[in-house]
Parts: C-alpha cells; sequence; structure tokens
C-alpha cells in the first residue's frame, strides 16, 4: 500500500500493479471494494505494461474520511494523484460503483490530459435524476436507492449489515453472490484463487466502518453534479448484456445520451465483465495511452 496527500491534506490510499515503468491507469473500485481490487486485474495490467493503481476512495480502505463528497472533488483528487507520480497524461477505469466516478473524471478533467476513460458496468443511477433507473433494479437495490433519498437512518443499517456480512461472514456473502449472478459470472467467480481476492478487497472497504461507503453509495443514487449529456469526448462504456446486479438498459441509456460514448456490449456476460473482457479493455486503454 502507498499513499498520498490530497490538496487539503487527506489521505489517498492506493495499490500499483503492473509495469511500474507503464503508462498511468487508474482504476475506480466498486463497492463493496476497495484499493485491493487491483490485484483481480494484475496480469492483464502486466501483460498490456500499464501501471494500474486501484485507490481508496475517501472513508474506504485506508483513505481519509472527507464529510463533503462531490465528483468534481474526486476527479480533483484523481488529478493530484497523477501529479504527485509525475505522469501529465493518464487513463482512467471505473468499474460498478466505480463506474460514475470514471465518468465524473470524463466530465471534469481536461482531455488532453485524460487520454482513457472506459466505464465498466457501472452504478448509474442518478444520472438523469434522483434514484432514475429504480424502475429496471433489484428490489433490494431500488430499496437502497429509495433509503439514500428517503431515510438515511435505514440506508445506513443496510451497509452496516452489509459490512458485518462481508467482515465476518465471507463464505455466506460470497455464496449470496453466487447466487445473485449468471452463468459467465459464476465460472469467474470460481477461479482458483478469486474468491479469496474478492472477499479481502470487500471486507477492507469497511476497514474504518460502514459510513464512507455509505457516503459513496448515497452520490449513485442522488442527482449528479453533473450531465452525461455534455460529454463529448471519447468514453469507453462496457456492459455484460446478461448483467444481474446492474441491467444493461441503465448503460445503454448512457451510452444513447452520452455525445462521446463507445459502446461495448458483451453477449452472454453478467456484472464481472470487467475480468472477463480485462484483456480487451486494458489494450484498448494501453494503445489509447501509447
Amino acid at each position: 500500500m502507498t499513499t498520498i496527500a490530497s490538496k487539503d491534506g487527506r489521505k489517498l490510499a492506493f495499490l500499483e500493479v503492473g509495469d511500474p515503468q507503464g503508462p498511468l491507469v487508474i482504476h475506480n473500485h466498486g463497492g463493496p471494494s476497495s484499493r485491493l481490487e487491483a490485484n483481480l486485474l494484475k496480469e492483464p495490467a502486466l501483460k498490456h505494461g500499464l501501471r494500474l493503481l486501484c485507490v481508496d476512495r475517501p472513508g474506504i480502505g485506508q483513505s481519509s474520511v472527507q464529510e463533503r463528497r462531490s465528483y468534481s472533488g474526486w476527479a480533483d483528487d484523481l488529478s493530484t494523484i497523477a501529479d504527485a507520480l509525475g505522469y501529465h497524461e493518464f487513463g482512467i477505469t471505473g468499474w460498478s460503483e466505480g463506474g460514475p466516478w470514471a465518468l465524473a473524471a470524463a466530465a471534469y478533467i481536461d482531455p488532453g490530459r485524460l487520454r482513457h476513460v472506459s466505464a465498466i458496468a457501472g452504478g448509474c443511477y442518478g444520472a438523469f435524476g434522483d434514484n432514475w433507473a429504480k424502475d429496471h433494479l433489484s428490489k433490494v437495490d431500488a430499496m437502497g436507492g429509495f433509503l439514500a433519498l428517503h431515510f438515511k437512518p435505514g440506508f445506513q443499517l443496510m451497509y452496516e449489515l452489509l459490512a458485518l456480512t462481508a467482515e465476518h461472514f465471507r463464505s455466506n456473502y460470497f455464496k449470496q453472490l453466487l447466487q445473485a449472478v449468471n452463468e459467465y459470472d459464476r465460472e469467474i467467480l470460481l477461479r482458483p484463487g478469486f474468491q479469496e481476492m474478492f472477499c479481502e478487497a470487500s471486507a477492507e472497504c469497511f476497514a474504518q466502518g460502514s459510513q464512507g461507503l455509505v457516503l459513496d453509495s448515497e452520490l449513485l443514487y442522488k442527482a449528479w453534479e453533473f450531465d452525461v449529456r455534455s460529454i463529448h469526448r471519447r468514453v469507453h462504456i462496457w456492459q455484460g448484456l446478461d448483467d444481474r446486479l446492474v441491467p444493461d438498459f441503465i448503460n445503454k441509456q448512457i451510452s444513447e445520451q452520452m455525445p462521446g460514448a463507445v459502446w461495448h456490449a458483451v453477449n452472454q456476460a453478467g456484472h464481472f465483465v470487467a475480468i472477463g473482457s480485462a484483456d480487451e479493455i486494458l489494450k484498448i486503454t494501453a494503445d489509447e495511452l501509447s
């Protein structure tokens, strides 16, 4: 683990994989997850010669708490990390709950500097207004959106229970995930060593309690402070067409309404398209950073 100070003195913790001399890619982890998600992308990052960092967002893992979160503020943190490492140009990826944060980078960072953006199966629930995608979500996620907007104590309790399961009942946590996804995802989840790495990344999310993820997730459901319809730079949108966690309708709408979107639909893939298609995703990333 390495840390860098934000402009206001907060600690930003990250894990680095791949080629330490390669082009820089900053990956935005999902939720519940953490900087340890980088371990799931280690091999393709090395194959394509990329220096890939995954950063704990504020209050998650080992990064300092930030009470007033914003998409623009996170984009500024990402630029600060690139500056500290000596990179003018870099790329951004984001998976699941990390997808909206990747789109925020596309909205706020100069395209002359941010050379590549990939949002993968992003939880874009507030892109077109408060909880706009509720009719297309699972009952649990739709309820999460309702609680985030209308009953914060209930939303917090929901994430405290998730933290308890992820940290102390990992086998049950993983079994519930296996039951929720499709066969494509199950094949990835059952690869040797994957369960341990994935569960470690999930548990580390709650190293400081659940509040970091609560604040992170609230912003997904609330109407976003930026408009994807104003993003004209190229942004790659990756989506499994059999995603049982973030239905393809959501990101298809993002793709159709974002002028710069490049739509990558993967037949039969589920939510773990970020892992199943990692080779293709990071090849394009490397090409655009070369």
